[in-house]
């Protein structure tokens, strides 16, 4: 039960884990101002990079656009160029801001509210929610414009449907150009979002209001190599590190900067530059603390789950019933079946090969045989009757006498057929055709003290013993024996018939031999059944 107990815990705190996991990586990327890289290139080789000034650094208007004719030159020196067929596509974006205060008035009431004043793409960084109208750009020739959030417009018209209407300030007449909606909650007012908002001109700030000085950069571009964009803000914009901060924001909250961020708990509070920052980052900050903690405890849930783990794999471990000798005998085990089976599989395909040839080979010299069997029934392939010796049709004029060592096609006696043969039984004996008139005598046993007696070959005469031609023969024998060199055979010119029945001749003393090997089997066999 204990261990059960101790499963379900281990099960539920890794869960738990999973739902930590989830919930920090969807809050980093509910952070829309600092996840500007990820909407400027879907390819993930941009990176957004910001730097915070303080009051004393002197960063002027001047100053950021002298860095900005340096940008190009840059990713030129690192060979990044425009892939994109539009004319109008950039390769980078940046944006700068300042705090201070503006009057706006709308000929009915006036207001003092917080301001901040941009330059370049400020809206592209930090997408507020529009309620109406649209946003401007720093970069637009008028600097006429201005955004406020909705208590703004309650606050000096009565509502917050007044895009495009008209406000003062400094005297100056600006338009609106869209309403936004104010960032609320805890961090949001800890951030300073407790009053109101708007957004101007840094030209219109710096010259129809109270401006503090530019205390913060920040810029979206390519990132061919790790770290290249942030080291290059770096060394043209963070040269002093007492004055300015560079902080690169399309990581910041990862796995690994999280955990690092836990290793500098305690210390990362203390703050020895004087830079003020904006509200947008000073919100960053505060959900960068938030999700260490989180990644915290996500480490405790998943500690105690791989230590539980860890526990009962130790334990299944201690009463197995197999060793590493044993998983490593399987191994090799099951690696030699396969290497056996491989051979098989070769040997088998060879052998396959092997029967198919011989099939082939069998059924080229059945066909031959077959051949020869129509030809001795005296029929050609044909079944065309062959002509009898010494009958002139169908007779080949250039034909000579015929030699032994030629293969022939054998015909048999005219009028003679061979009956179909059958599946060949080794048991079965052959019955071979005599010739008409012709008796084969039953043979006697075979006695190896007789000595036997072999038809000559037609037209050859075996002298009798004793006889002068044998002596002659004999010596003609032993002196062609010891002289050491071969003797000629003088080869013989047979007539159709002559060879007819010297084939029938050979048949006869084939099947006779087999037969007198099946009777010594036979009595072998019946002498070892009376012992």
């Amino acid at each position: 039960m204990k261990k059960i107990v101790l499963g379900i815990s281990g099960g539920i705190s890794f869960v738990i884990f999973l739902i930590l996991l989830i919930t920090t990586n969807y809050l980093g990327r509910s952070q829309l101002s600092q996840t500007a890289a990820s909407r400027w290139s879907d390819k993930g080789n941009a990176s957004q990079v910001s730097c915070f000034f303080s009051v004393g650094a002197g960063v002027t208007q001047d100053s950021i656009i002298d860095f900005e004719h340096t940008v190009d030159s840059a990713l030129v020196d690192a060979s990044v160029v425009q892939e994109s067929g539009n004319p109008g596509a950039r390769l980078w974006a940046d944006a700068y801001s300042a705090d201070g205060q503006v009057t706006l008035s709308s000929g009915k009431t006036s207001l003092t509210a917080d301001a901040i004043g941009i330059g370049g793409d400020f809206f592209l960084f930090h997408p507020l929610k529009l309620l109406h109208g649209a946003y401007f750009s720093g970069n637009d020739l008028m600097q006429d414009y201005c955004v406020i959030d909705e208590d703004a417009a309650w606050q000096l018209f009565g509502s917050n449907d007044v895009a495009g209407m008209t406000v003062e300030i400094g005297g100056v007449p600006h338009i609106v150009t869209g309403v936004v909606e104010r960032p609320s909650g805890h961090l949001a007012e800890a951030a300073g979002l407790d009053s109101t908002l708007v957004y101007v001109s840094y030209q219109t700030l710096s010259e129809l209001g109270t401006s503090h000085g530019i205390n913060h950069y920040e810029i979206v571009m390519p990132n061919p190599v790790t770290g290249f964009a942030e080291n290059f803000i770096r060394e043209s914009l963070g040269a002093d590190e007492k004055e300015t901060e560079v902080l690169e924001n399309t990581t910041r909250y990862s796995f690994l900067s999280r955990l690092q961020l836990l290793t500098l708990f305690g210390v990362r509070s203390m703050n020895g530059k004087a830079i003020i920052y904006p509200y947008w980052e000073n919100i960053a900050r505060g959900y960068e603390d938030i999700l260490a903690l989180m990644t915290l405890f996500e480490l405790l849930f998943l500690a105690y789950a791989l230590i539980l783990a860890l526990v009962f794999f130790c334990i299944w471990w201690k009463h197995k019933g197999w060793t590493l000798r044993d998983v490593r005998l399987m191994l090799m085990d099951k690696a030699e079946r396969r290497v056996e089976r491989a051979r098989e599989e070769k040997q088998g395909k060879r052998k396959n090969k092997k029967q198919k040839k011989d099939r082939e080979a069998i059924g080229k010299i059945d066909f031959e045989d077959g051949i020869l069997e129509e030809t001795e029934s005296g029929r050609n392939g044909a079944g065309e009757l062959i002509p009898e010796e010494g009958s002139l049709e169908g007779a080949d004029p250039e034909e000579g006498p015929w030699n032994p060592d030629q293969e022939e096609e054998y015909p048999e006696e005219p009028g003679e057929m061979i009956p179909e043969e059958g599946p060949w039984n080794p048991d079965q004996e052959e019955e071979y055709p005599e010739e008409p008139g012709e008796m084969i005598p039953e043979e006697e046993p075979w006695n190896p003290d007789q000595k036997e007696e072999y038809p000559e070959e037609p037209g050859e005469t075996i002298p009798e013993e004793g006889s002068q031609e044998e002596t002659d023969s004999r010596e003609t024998d032993a002196g062609e024996e010891t002289s050491g060199e071969p003797r000629k055979e003088k080869k013989r010119f047979w007539g159709k018939r002559e060879k007819t029945e010297h084939v029938k001749k050979e048949r006869v003393k084939k099947e006779r031999k087999k037969k007198e090997k099946r009777e010594r089997d036979r009595k072998k066999e019946d002498e070892g059944g009376e012992l």
